[in-house]
């Protein structure tokens, strides 16, 4: 999978990933460091990339833009040390590898895994 870190997340994070076989670019090295939320969005979609970040904002961007694009794993952990955020991510890929390739919002708590579809939909009861 291809993956975007968001300037909150250590490049530490994206050697790891490669090392397991993923591809991976950081916000900062390709000059999106002063970016906003929607341009790094953008950036994500066209290069087919999910972004990887601590910043709800992408998933409330993402909720009331109704697209279905990109994917985003947002991390809500106690402890961002780069190795437990990558073990983490590594702990709950199989439930979480489908749904991002197909449109997702999936964040990573400590004790917890929410995977939310793209696009969302308002429910009227």
């Amino acid at each position: 999978m291809r993956f975007l870190l968001n300037m909150n997340l250590p490049k530490s994070l994206g050697r790891r990933l490669a090392e397991a076989g993923h591809a991976w670019r950081h916000a900062g090295d390709i000059g999106l460091a002063q970016a906003t939320d929607a341009e790094i969005m953008a950036e994500a979609e066209r290069h087919h990339e999910v972004i990887i970040t601590h910043d709800l904002d992408y998933g409330h961007l993402l909720a009331f833009s109704g697209g279905k694009a990109p994917s985003v794993v947002i991390y809500r952990l106690k402890n961002t040390h780069p190795e437990v955020l990558f073990t983490r991510l590594m702990a709950v890929w199989p439930e979480m590898e489908h749904p991002l390739q197909e449109g997702a919002i999936v964040i990573l708590e400590d004790a917890a895994l929410r995977v939310r579809p793209l696009p969302i939909k308002e429910e009227f009861s």
